[in-house]
């Protein structure tokens, strides 16, 4: 399946095209015969298709950040798809999305695609680190009622460096058809390991070329499980990782513009920065602070741009929800207004994920998941240091929330939600350290943090409703439809507020903490 790439962060490549490649590669014998694969169950005829000389040139970091990561980089020539190739992991290990662009001029890959993976080098410079010669022979696979299922391809490849080949391997590739699925490829690939054929263990060829440093972990891993009796650093040092990487991940998905990119991006932000508030007597404290103050730069930079989406997306439910003739004036002006702040806040990302600054904040993610800076305390047993931390955001969450009223101030609100996404991140944390006990309060914590969010956006979709309504130029009718649109957001406010001080007394209560005095 091909599709042109989105790029609306202006990280991507605009005219790159989009292959979901799913494929599986298999080892194979020297003397391996392809079978007949089409006697095989739902194949109708395998074609064999002219003998292509391939060569490829791969490119990664010195250090193969790329390869580590499941990603690769090439430049290919000699086929029907020439050009720059950028494969990209995706859920399974049988499918990658392929970036694909034209072969342009020889050297540097383009800076399209430098771009796309700067989350990953933190822009250390790329290099080709392998030229691959490939003599590949093609089968076509058709099923009974003559559609494309799948090629497999017979590759002999030779390893080329410093222009002498220095090694050779052969290997068979099953790759899907477009619109299917790895299931449909199930039985070709079952008839071709009854020949004698066996699951490669590597992601590329690149990988298997360049040897064992490929196939080392990336540069933030997940540490092993951490046991209650285990010292803080272990749990912490796990927490940081988890996140760093989830930020990691969702960096080289906002640059492609994929849906809820930057929401879950800013979420693992978010998530880190509490880690280190709630955790604070475990860190250093200037260098705990430094990552906080860098964290919270980016979150600000794509909160504007997500707030703006979820305001956008509540102004307008709203409008069509209410049924008034006049709905389209009122679409009109918040189009309008909101286009302007959403350009603006898109170019606020791409300033900020191009910066140098930003490139620093990654190497001191990568550091920071690898080394952190603990103080004395840190070494002592999770046991021992933990549920204290716990129970002071507890019982700041529980000061705020007792506080609240029916009638008070949006603030005083906003502020109880800032504490119970600390309660809540800090329960999440300790879950698997501590088990069930501590992962049913989060659960708990889940459900105030959600209705405290839902009162923020009513709010905040309120007071915006009520400002497009006094803006320049909006006529009568529009400011009607928004005036009554900011009641409807007013009364939500009020109803949530009934719904959560008839939820607290659930969450507060005292046996989802016995564990905590244990």
């Amino acid at each position: 399946m091909v599709q042109f790439l989105q790029a609306g962060y202006g990280l991507g490549v605009s005219e790159a095209r989009v292959h979901r490649e799913i494929e599986r590669k298999l080892e194979v014998p020297p003397r391996f015969r392809l079978p007949d694969l089409s006697v095989v169950d739902g194949v109708g005829a395998a074609l064999a298709q002219p003998t292509l000389k391939l060569v490829a040139v791969y490119y990664d970091t010195a250090d193969l950040r790329l390869a580590r990561s499941r990603i690769t980089l090439r430049r290919r020539t000699g086929g029907g798809d020439d050009g720059w190739h950028l494969k990209l992991p995706h859920a399974d290990e049988a499918t990658r999305d392929e970036v694909q662009l034209p072969l342009g001029t020889e050297g540097e890959p383009p800076e399209e695609l430098v771009s796309l993976v700067l989350g990953i080098t933190r822009g250390a410079p790329l290099m080709a680190v392998a030229t691959l010669k490939n003599e590949r022979r093609p089968t076509l696979v058709r099923d009974e009622q003559g559609a494309p299922l799948a090629e497999v391809t017979d590759d002999h490849v030779s390893v080329v460096k410093a222009g002498k080949v220095a090694a050779r391997f052969r290997e068979v590739e099953v790759e899907a058809a477009d619109g299917r699925t790895d299931a449909d490829l199930e039985p070709v690939v079952d008839a071709l390991i009854a020949a004698g054929a066996t699951p490669s263990g590597f992601a590329s060829k690149a990988v298997r070329a360049l040897g064992p440093d490929a196939v080392l972990p990336p540069d933030i891993t997940q540490p092993p499980a951490v046991h209650p009796s285990d010292p803080a650093t272990a749990a912490m040092t796990a927490l940081i990782a988890k996140h760093a990487a989830a930020f990691q991940a969702q960096d080289l998905r906002v640059r492609r513009d994929l849906p809820d990119s930057v929401h879950q991006m800013r979420v693992a932000a978010r998530r880190l920065r509490s880690a280190l508030k709630v955790f604070a007597p475990l860190f250093d404290e200037a260098w705990s602070n430094h990552l906080r103050t860098e964290l919270k730069w980016v979150g600000n930079t794509l909160g504007d741009a997500r707030d703006g989406e979820v305001l956008q997306a509540r102004l307008l439910h709203g409008v069509e929800a209410l049924g008034e003739h006049d709905a389209p004036r009122a679409v009109a002006v918040i189009m309008r207004e909101m286009d302007l702040d959403a350009c603006a806040a898109r170019a606020k990302i791409v300033e900020a994920l191009t910066s140098s600054r930003y490139v620093e904040l990654l190497e001191t993610l990568v550091r920071a998941a690898n080394t952190p800076e603990f103080t004395p305390v840190a070494h002592q047993p999770c046991d021992e240091v933990l549920p204290p931390l716990m129970r002071a955001a507890w019982k700041q969450l529980r000061r705020d929330a007792e506080g609240l009223q029916r009638k008070g101030p949006d603030d005083t609100w906003h502020a109880a939600r800032i504490r119970a996404k600390h309660a809540r991140y800090a329960a999440e944390a300790l879950a698997p350290v501590f088990g069930k006990p501590a992962a049913r309060l989060g659960r708990q914590l889940a459900r105030v943090t959600e209705l405290l969010g839902r009162h923020q956006d009513a709010a905040i979709t309120a007071e915006a409703a009520r400002d497009l309504a006094e803006g320049d130029g909006v006529d009568g009718r529009a400011g009607y439809v928004l005036g009554l649109l900011h009641r409807e957001q007013r009364d939500e406010v009020k109803a949530i507020r009934r719904t959560f001080l008839q939820v607290w007394p659930q969450v507060a209560a005292p046996r989802l903490r016995r564990w905590l005095r244990q």
